[in-house]
C-alpha cells in the first residue's frame, strides 16, 4: 500500500522547494553581477594607474587634492 501526501501538504512542499530554487537562482545572478563588477574594478584601477603615471611624468611625485586640483610637493621626494 502506497502512501501519498495530501494536496495541501504537497502544495506546501512544492512552494518551499520552489522558494529555495528561486533564491539559489537569484544568488547565481548576484554572483555573476559581482564577477562583472570585480572585472570593472580592475579596469578602473588600470585606468587610474595610467592617469597617475601620466601626471607623474608631467609633475613628478606630488600630492594632488582631487577636489581642487591643487598640487603639493611630496615631502618624501624632497628629502635627499
Amino acid at each position: 500500500m502506497s502512501k501519498k501526501l495530501t494536496q495541501e501538504e504537497l502544495k506546501e512542499l512544492q512552494e518551499a522547494v520552489n522558494a529555495m530554487n528561486n533564491l539559489q537562482l537569484q544568488i547565481g545572478g548576484v554572483e555573476a553581477q559581482k564577477h562583472e563588477l570585480l572585472h570593472s574594478m580592475e579596469t578602473a584601477k588600470s585606468a587610474l594607474a595610467e592617469v597617475q603615471k601620466k601626471l607623474e611624468d608631467v609633475y613628478g611625485q606630488v600630492s594632488v587634492d582631487i577636489s581642487t586640483g591643487d598640487i603639493k610637493e611630496d615631502e618624501s621626494s624632497t628629502e635627499d
